[in-house]
């Protein structure tokens, strides 16, 4: 069977209509569709539901909004990523699954422990975690309490957005954002659960480590949709095929693709990992498996209440309070704060970073590699965002992308994130030294007398003895000059 032979298949059809959140393409409730895995260089791509066809008749994958009419959606997504081999979970994927298991195990249990049924899909490199929390729900007031929706972004959801030139309402705005804090939460627990069983390291988003056995390779706990603006993120359609080798192009040279089978997004239904990547990597079993296997998003609205609650009276949580304690500098005022910072006192990685933003500051790895430093030196972690953000905005050749995102909000995501693994113990900086770095590839211009190694003690001694975002300021902290 060819792809579009597999696409004429009408419950395949069906089932890629019932994620939609509609019996029907008329009653739909995604408010757009799109094709996977595009460049933002090349601007809107995007259908409405009922123009789901347009993809199927021309065989490419498609994937749906994450914005809704009716519900906020809930996603978690797990992959394993190979940063030296990129072909790795496609030519090896039994090995890359296997490597996932514990993390996929910890978010199973994580979830069934609050009563959380997610729809469970598998894709080319991973595994995707997806519920529903209805917007009249006790569970979604709760979110839109405790989310934080700064003014600007509470202006620019109230402006009609790309791409169907609508409004995001203030409670669904907010109620993301608190969504967001929680599956911050959530991916943490998993990280817990996860790390001491796992033979490579597991990591909050796509990051960059030292060579494990085969290369820098990881497990990701992706939840960086989140650090972007609701109507910009995307969930990939179970059922619909997946071309991500074959999208990325450069990726993969085209002797490894032409080994690499046609695959689909399939819901792990009454069969296990195993059976799974088979039937992933069989268009006549995925379709024979479309007339079992459902994949409407299931309601978890009550059972999301619980998870809530847990996660207020978490460390995290408190760490969040704290986080938005503070705000970026207004932008008249960069030129005497954040431009104003004196290079000349950060190590050259971070010097190398701070002076050429694009792609670095793009790249988690990147924006950890300076949270860590300036956190050492006494910022507070809202101003380290803010002097990211400060980067992002600025003419460094980005092109398109923060027309495309919001600059403040993925620089908030990914410094709160990694400061918060921080000032919870859960980054024990392991690799906040040169040689990970070096092996990491973020040294950039190897100096005699370089070394990480005060700003880690400082690091380490401002969190013993909580002195994070507290005196001295722009210097190390060193416990035997200071108290």
């Amino acid at each position: 069977m060819d792809v579009l032979s597999y696409y004429q298949n009408e419950h395949v059809r069906a089932r890629m209509i019932e994620f939609l959140g509609g019996k029907t393409l008329d009653s739909a409730s995604c408010m757009f569709l799109s094709q996977c895995d595009t460049d933002t260089e090349a601007g809107w791509d995007f259908k409405f539901p009922h123009e789901l066809d347009y993809f199927l008749t021309q065989g490419i994958d498609v994937s749906r909004s994450l914005w809704d009419k009716r519900w906020l959606i809930a996603h978690l997504d797990l992959e394993y990523v190979n940063f030296d081999f990129p072909a790795e979970p496609y030519l090896d994927p039994d090995r890359s699954f296997l490597l996932q298991r514990p993390a996929e195990l910890a978010i199973q249990k994580i979830l069934l422990e609050q009563g959380i049924s997610p729809l469970h899909v598998l894709s080319g490199r991973g595994h995707h975690f997806t519920w529903g929390i209805s917007r009249d729900s006790t569970a979604f007031g709760k979110l839109v309490q405790i989310g934080h929706l700064p003014l600007h972004l509470e202006k620019k959801y109230a402006e009609p957005l790309a791409p169907v030139n609508k409004a995001i309402d203030h409670d669904l705005g907010s109620a993301y954002s608190g969504l967001a804090l929680v599956m911050e939460f959530v991916a943490m627990l998993v990280k817990d659960l996860a790390q001491g069983d796992s033979l490579i390291p597991v990591e909050l988003s796509a990051v960059e480590v030292p060579p494990q056995a085969r290369g820098r390779e990881m497990v990701s706990i992706d939840i960086t949709e989140y650090g972007d603006l609701l109507n910009t993120r995307l969930i990939r359609i179970p059922f619909s095929v997946y071309l991500k080798p074959w999208q990325k192009l450069g990726i993969l040279p085209d002797e490894l693709r032409a080994r690499i089978p046609p695959m689909v997004a399939i819901p792990l239904f009454e069969m296990d990992i195993s059976e799974g990547i088979n039937v992933m990597r069989d268009l006549d079993r995925a379709a024979l498996l479309s007339t079992r296997a459902a994949v409407q998003i299931p309601d978890q609205s009550i059972q999301m209440l619980d998870l809530i609650r847990l996660y207020e009276k978490s460390q995290i949580a408190q760490f969040h309070d704290w986080f938005y304690s503070e705000e970026h500098h207004p932008v008249q005022l960069w030129p005497v704060t954040y431009d104003a910072l004196s290079l000349e006192n950060l190590p050259p990685c971070i010097q190398h970073i701070l002076q050429f933003p694009n792609d670095l500051l793009l790249k988690p790895a990147g924006i950890r590699q300076v949270v860590r430093v300036m956190l050492s030196l006494g910022w507070h972690p809202r101003h380290i965002a803010g002097l990211i953000r400060s980067k992002f905005e600025r003419d460094y050749g980005w092109g398109r992308e923060w027309y495309f995102y919001d600059a403040a909000t993925r620089a908030d995501f990914y410094t709160r994130v990694f400061s918060g693994l921080i000032k919870t113990c859960r980054d024990d900086l392991d690799t906040f030294h040169c040689r990970a770095v070096k092996q990491m590839r973020y040294c950039f211009d190897e100096q005699p007398g370089c070394d990480l190694w005060e700003y880690k003690k400082s690091l380490q001694k401002r969190v013993r003895h909580e002195r994070l975002a507290g005196r001295p300021f722009n210097r190390l902290f060193l416990p035997d000059e200071h108290f």
